[in-house]
């Protein structure tokens, strides 16, 4: 399987700028030559929006707009598929049924969803996405979406579940620890048999180590976040095994972490897009390529036996 995975530091609300910056970056991609291009959230529109009303000239219509054309243009161009992040607009309808919902303890007008759209080799929409975890800053003007979403694709790709950024994150209100998790996202691919999973991030920087050329501490955040994809399952007193005894050994899921890079409104973002190979019962994920924190460009990966 051959990968794409496109990383760049777009500028806020400068939508038709960031499209030519990423016509730019994939101009180098020749037809056949992948099966998956992934670019990531929100990537032409920005992420760091304070409020509904910033947020809301740069909401598009899920299948016409800005991301939704450039996505079919270039999967029919290069014959892949082709993933990427959107703030997608409620249609009229779903608007004035969502009249608020409450952030830091303010009611907030939800305007729109942080989505994601696939498109396949034909041009055509295969499917989309809306982000269920949401992170504060979308929860200025976002509506949740409904649960994790699966596709079954053509070979190589498989069964492909898509997600985005804070989605590795547990649901509110529950708290995170290493051995209890809770772990939605991993649980879900172990249950879809998901073979590939697309992360589609706007991750911040951690801030540490920052001569470092990658975040290290980031990259192995995602991992961990991932941690019932490969870890050894404990075993009680009677030699059973105590966790995930859903999870067959051996069984694979190829991860993609597509994020973005540079600084928007006083945040900086990680960059350090990933590629894991994550094996049941191995005891460690293996990383098998990364993208530099500040790199910008379009990184193609080969994904051995896929």
């Amino acid at each position: 399987m051959r990968v794409a995975v496109v990383q760049f530091a777009p500028k806020i609300g400068r939508v038709q700028e960031n499209l030519e910056t990423a016509q730019t970056l994939c101009a180098q991609l020749a037809p056949r030559s992948v099966d998956l291009v992934c670019l990531p959230e929100m990537i032409f529109t920005g992420y760091v929006f304070p409020d509904a009303k910033s947020i809301t000239p740069h909401l598009e219509e899920p299948g016409t707009g800005p991301t939704s054309r450039f996505c079919a243009e270039l999967a029919k161009r290069l014959r892949c598929h082709v993933a990427a992040g959107y703030p997608e607009r409620l249609a009229p309808e779903e608007a004035k049924a969502i009249l608020t919902q409450e952030h830091e303890g303010n009611e907030v007008q939800a305007v729109g969803a942080n989505s994601a759209v696939l498109y396949g080799p034909d041009g055509q929409l295969v499917g989309t996405y809306r982000k269920t975890s949401l992170f504060t800053t979308d929860m200025t003007w976002a509506v949740p979406g409904t649960g994790f979403v699966t596709f079954d694709l053509p070979p190589p790709l498989g069964t492909v579940t898509l997600a985005i950024c804070m989605d590795l994150n547990p649901f509110p209100p529950f708290q995170w620890n290493l051995d209890e998790g809770p772990y939605e996202l991993a649980t879900h691919c172990i249950d879809t048999r998901s073979n590939l999973l697309i992360l589609l991030n706007a991750w911040l920087d951690s801030g540490n180590e920052e001569d470092e050329d990658m975040d290290w501490q980031t990259m192995n955040y995602w991992a961990a976040r991932l941690r019932p994809l490969w870890v050894k399952p404990l075993l009680n007193g009677h030699g059973d095994h105590t966790r995930d005894s859903h999870a067959q050994p051996g069984e694979d899921t190829v991860v993609i972490v597509c994020n973005r890079c540079g600084e928007e409104n006083d945040k900086t973002f990680a960059g350090s897009s990933s590629l894991f190979s994550m094996r049941r019962h191995s005891g460690k994920p293996k990383l098998l390529a990364a993208m530099g924190r500040q790199e910008e460009g379009v990184a193609v990966w080969t994904v051995p036996g896929r």
